[in-house]
């Protein structure tokens, strides 16, 4: 009786042929599926552009270049630390409005005031200095806003003062102002304005010894596109497609990058040349890439 009782206390659960089967075949594959499935999951995650690009790719609608350019649009650094000289010398309103306001304001888009036009510039005028510069730095209507770019808000005045100059406004540069020893943090603010001697004619703004070239920092396209593009490509003004807009970029990407770059460097509808920038072909094929990756 002990022995017969001590034998059953030490059967396992597999009784049966059957179940000694069963036992096996999940043993085996259940693991072999699950480490399928998880290499299937990091191939995947680690594809380009997804799945849908994969499979474009596969199908003939992508090239490598294209499957590079999202990778880089993947692993693009989230922001950049930019140091910036605070005691450089100013740049002329000329300098700025031939670097970041031409591209509306030579045109007319979007109802801009044109350099010289003193039609438009008339009611503006009125306001006042203080309420242009505050236009302008905050944005008005299609227009975003110009402070925090690669120009000082007192330099963003000076452009201000410039434009409303050649249309018959008495504004002279700002200049910085001096930072006091007990307050070395401050904000610099714009001077105020004051009428333009004789001197200084109030048609004629100080020309630039050269043009200027055009600031593009360590963000590349990026950085082109936020300083010269995105008056336009922001709001969709004059038709131009606005940044993401898939539908809008759908038709301009089956022509292919090489066109789409040069018709930036041509011009195009109310799009100057290089977008009134003095920006290198290099630069502007970065900012057309910066713009197609963010439709990929």
């Amino acid at each position: 009786m002990s022995d017969s009782t001590q034998e059953e206390a030490h059967t396992g659960p597999i009784k049966t042929p059957k179940q000694l089967l069963l036992a096996v075949f999940f043993s085996f594959f259940v693991p072999v599926f699950a480490i399928i499935a998880l290499v299937a999951y990091v191939v995947a995650d680690n594809k380009p552009a997804g799945s849908a690009q994969a499979e474009k790719y596969a199908l003939g609608g992508l090239t490598a270049q294209d499957m590079d350019r999202g990778v880089a649009s993947r692993i693009r650094k989230v922001g950049t630390v930019e140091i910036r000289d605070a005691n450089r010398p100013l740049k002329s309103g000329e300098e700025v409005y031939k670097a970041q306001c031409t591209t509306c304001h030579t045109a007319g888009v979007a109802n801009a005031p044109k350099l010289g036009d003193a039609a438009a510039w008339a009611n503006r005028l009125k306001t006042g200095f203080e309420a242009l510069v505050g236009s302008a730095l905050k944005g008005k209507g299609a227009m975003p806003p110009q402070a925090g770019g690669d120009f000082e808000d007192t330099e963003i005045a000076r452009a201000v003062a410039y434009m409303a100059n050649t249309a018959g406004g008495k504004f002279a540069e700002p200049q910085r102002a001096a930072v006091t020893a007990a307050a070395p943090q401050a904000a610099v603010p714009v001077t105020a304005p004051v009428a333009a001697t004789a001197a200084a004619p109030a048609a004629a703004a100080p020309a630039a010894a050269a043009a200027p070239a055009t600031a593009v920092a360590a963000g590349g396209g990026e950085a082109l596109y936020k300083q010269a593009c995105a008056a336009c490509h922001i709001a969709g003004v004059a038709n131009a497609p606005k940044l993401g807009d898939k539908a809008a970029w759908a038709p301009r990407l089956q022509q292919g990058m090489p066109q789409l770059v040069q018709s930036v460097l041509k011009g195009k509808g109310a799009m100057p040349p290089k977008g009134g920038t003095n920006a290198s072909e290099a630069e502007i094929k970065a900012a057309v890439d910066y713009m197609v990756s963010a439709v990929k």
